[in-house]
């Protein structure tokens, strides 16, 4: 038998794997344009884990109300044979079936089915249909950090985000939860547009059995093979130590062993020790033979067992919060309290949790000790009941009644429902494109820290990249403003893509709001990125992206602008390596500016230049200009870095030689140009200007700051010029501002510009600046500061030799009294009224 060669068998799984996601984004497609069935509910526990939680409370609670007989109910299952007992338990009930995530059956029901309740994620495909209610239930009151407050970027809770925002409803156990969890950690306050139910957890029902349930549930952990043998319970229950859910930490040993040992220090004639781990590490502890006969099944629901459970032994898990309502005693084994601190975060200090809080099993086992002689009420101190008020102030054995009321019955008074906290501040969503290390993400960089964040809620949203360059722009966003990652892709059908990108090909872009099916498909998109969020001002900043530009043009009741950041149709016949790359896309995009409230050239020179240029495209009074804003501050503090410091290779340690002598302030003079290495640029010019000026004036020198397409033909032209020893392409570097501050002039020669920031931050150091006469150089400079010379190799070499001559002048610039300018700009540019008025 012949084996395929293994390169032959990678292509043939990834055309399996790409077959079946077009079968199953055709099928969900295909479903979503059907009937939703108001008779269906979904349900969905920890990606399908098992019939677990709050939605397996609320299941249990419909299947026994009488005035719900007429529901059919979905679960989501990923293992039947690891829930045989449920699936055993309604195999016979034509009302209750199971479907495997992610599959057919499954997107259809996704698509389909009147109520999704899910107390975790749907994936990213998921949109929420209008019809369908949709009750995010979450899996409990945080003691570690969450959404936004642990620091990480933004692509870790995009998707938790999204399922936030297309909720109707969100269930909080209690107060905090609401504010710090919701309205803080993934900052819903003022978007959400849904309403939080804060009336306590269906799952802590299950706490409030009575004896003969009690003794069910005991006789349920007995016939799984848990030597109860009448022993009370001391329940160990530690949180997943993962950093998602994709990837739980397989920490089994570390388990096993501290049961092992706890066992030996306690009396276990008295006590059993059971281990109820986090539903996503299981699999890993049911595969190891010594956690049998400890190990509580997956599928018997959490709080069950916290009814028959004596005393609780966590760490940092949501389960003590649970537990609280027993008014039994808890105690916390932290052995690594430092390191998960340190990463996660923790929302209130060991010194304030209701139990005492160990470091090792030896001292777990003198509190468990304590406790055993003292009855089991040494640990319920006026902290515990203090905690036990504030955190489970609502749990009665009620919640679940509560819950359908509200969600499946529509009644609301009496009960604790309603909005998340809202201010007057105007909300502003701005797309700031690809966050690659370029001009428009600095600029937009510079814009989000510089508007006032206590007049606007701000929101940047930006495409999902792992690349490290991108996620250091994402951290350099400023804090208070939201930040949205669209995960995932467009949903709908084969067809429809197929009409979209043909329209696409074609350069128009307009049928996406007058073909109906093409502007469901786009509708679609905005509420699988942003569920029932809405803003008042929609921002295009990039505006050179045919996806962005078309989609914020489907913001609800937004005044949508879109910004020009140079010349255009300039930008769009830009040609780099003898190909205009962005033709089809940027002349695409100009279809669409009849459509934009308001179109932002970024200077007022550069305005004229549009509406006369793209007069075909829009009407004369949509054009507008707002100058970009400066980050002043961030400018002086990098450059005040040593050059050699910021130029230092990370790999080697090592300096190049061009730094060290721009560091010697030596008797060379250096001109410093930045910018990216393509045609727009012109450094070829410059470059060949600069011999000019070197064969007068041998101590000149040539650093030129960037990265691009044109660097090895640039190359070659130093070379061919004789000038290698005198001309730098640094290459892109994270701190140009030291590099420009250790120059003496700075030069500019592109052929086209919008309003060079670049310029900008020349002006911030105080450097002398010579640039060409591009269509808004003179709005870049103020009146009388630098040197605008023809956009000749003449005369940039003449340029250069008036710096020489002292023939260039300078200025302080007022970035403050600029900012305050260009910020009221801004806002009149999008519709808002300004600052000042």
């Amino acid at each position: 038998m012949q084996i395929l060669p293994r390169t032959v068998l990678v292509h043939v799984k990834r055309f399996v794997s790409r077959l079946r996601r077009a079968a199953v984004s055709e099928v969900y497609a295909f479903w979503r344009r059907r009937p939703i069935d108001r008779r269906v509910v979904l349900y969905e526990s920890f990606s399908g884990n098992g019939l677990l939680d709050n939605p397996e409370a609320i299941f249990r609670g419909l299947r026994a109300a009488p005035d719900f007989t007429h529901l059919k109910h979905v679960w989501v299952l990923a293992n039947e044979r690891e829930n045989l007992t449920v699936v055993h338990e309604f195999a016979a009930d034509p009302s209750v079936r199971f479907v495997r995530p992610d599959s057919l059956g499954y997107y259809r029901a996704l698509a389909t089915s009147g109520y999704l309740i899910n107390n975790a994620t749907f994936p990213v495909q998921f949109s929420k249909r209008g019809g369908q209610v949709y009750l995010n239930t979450w899996h409990g009151t945080p003691l570690k950090r969450m959404g936004y407050d642990i620091g990480d970027h933004a692509s870790r809770v995009g998707n938790v985000i999204r399922n936030f925002l297309s909720a109707d409803y969100l269930l909080a156990a209690n107060r905090f939860m609401t504010e710090q969890m919701y309205e803080n950690a993934h900052l819903l306050r003022n978007i959400y547009r849904g309403d939080i139910i804060e009336e306590g957890y269906p799952r802590i029902d299950h706490q409030f059995t009575d004896s003969s349930g009690v003794a069910s549930i005991t006789h349920r952990l007995g016939g799984a093979g848990l030597p109860i043998d009448g022993r009370k319970i001391i329940l160990y229950a530690p949180t997943w130590k993962g950093e998602s859910f994709a990837k739980p930490k397989d920490d089994a040993d570390e388990l096993i062993s501290r049961v092992t040992e706890l066992e030996a220090l306690i009396d276990t004639n008295q006590y059993v020790v059971l281990l109820k781990v986090h539903q996503v590490v299981y699999k890993f502890a049911a595969e190891r033979a010594e956690f049998q006969g400890r190990l509580v099944p997956n599928e018997i629901p959490t709080n069950a067992v916290l009814a028959a459970t004596d005393i609780l032994v966590t760490d940092y898990s949501s389960t003590f919060f649970d537990f609280l309502a027993t008014g039994r005693p808890i105690a916390f084994l932290t052995p690594d309290i430092r390191e998960y601190a340190g990463y996660r975060g923790l929302y209130m200090e060991p010194e304030e949790w209701p139990g005492p809080v160990v470091r090792t099993v030896r001292e777990l086992a003198v509190e468990l000790n304590l406790i055993a002689r003292s009855g089991q009420r040494t640990e319920i101190t006026p902290r515990y009941l203090a905690m036990r008020k504030k955190y489970s102030g609502h749990e009665d054995g009620g919640a679940t009644d509560r819950v359908i009321d509200i969600v499946f019955r529509g009644r609301r008074d009496g009960y604790t429902v309603g909005p998340v906290a809202r201010d007057e501040r105007p909300s502003i969503l701005v797309h700031v494109g690809s966050l690659g290390p370029n001009s428009i993400t600095t600029s937009a960089l510079n814009l989000l820290t510089a508007i006032d964040h206590d007049r606007f809620d701000v929101s940047a949203v930006f495409s999902n990249s792992r690349a490290s360059a991108v996620l250091e722009k994402q951290g350099q966003i400023h804090s208070s403003v939201r930040q949205f990652v669209r995960v995932g892709g467009m949903n709908g059908s084969k067809i429809d893509h197929f009409i979209r990108r043909l329209h696409w090909y074609r350069g128009d872009l307009k049928s996406h709001s007058h073909d109906p099916r093409q502007k469901r498909l786009w509708d679609d998109e905005w509420t699988r990125c942003f569920g029932g969020s809405r803003f008042d001002y929609a921002i295009d900043f990039s505006g050179y992206d045919p996806l962005w530009a078309t989609l914020m043009l489907h913001a609800p009741l937004a005044k949508r602008s879109i910004w020009l950041h140079n010349t255009m149709t300039a930008d769009a016949h830009q040609s780099i390596n003898k190909r205009r790359r962005q033709l089809k896309s940027v002349t695409s995009i100009f279809s669409l500016y009849r459509e934009y409230d308001h179109l932002v050239s970024v200077s007022p020179a550069l305005e004229e230049i549009n509406a006369d240029e793209l007069a075909q495209f829009a009407p004369q009074e949509k054009f507008v200009s707002a100058r970009n804003l400066v980050n002043a501050a961030q400018v002086r503090r990098d450059a005040a870095i040593d050059i050699r410091e910021a130029v230092r290779v990370s790999t080697t340690g090592e300096v190049p030689s061009w730094a060290n002598g721009l560091a010697g302030k030596s008797a060379l003079v250096h001109f410093v140009s930045v910018g990216r290495l393509s045609s727009a640029k012109n450094h070829a010019q410059l470059i060949r200007a600069f011999a000019q000026l070197h064969v007068q004036r041998s101590d000149t020198r040539l650093v030129i700051v960037g990265d691009g397409p044109l660097r090895t033909h640039l190359e070659d032209l130093i070379s061919e010029l004789g000038i290698d020893d005198s001309v730098t392409l640094a290459g892109h570097q994270k701190n140009p501002y030291a590099i420009m501050a250790a120059a003496d002039c700075f030069v500019l020669s592109s052929d086209h510009e919008g309003q060079q920031l670049v310029l900008l931050e020349a002006l911030i150091l105080n450097l002398p600046i010579v640039t060409v006469a591009f269509g808004s150089a003179r709005d870049a400079l103020p009146e009388g500061v630098g040197l605008i010379v023809p956009a000749t190799e003449q005369g940039l070499a003449a340029g250069m030799s008036a710096f020489l001559a002292g023939s260039v002048p300078t200025a302080k610039f007022d970035d403050l009294n600029y900012n305050a300018a260009s910020l009221d700009q801004f806002q009149s540019a999008i519709g808002a009224t300004p600052t000042n008025q």
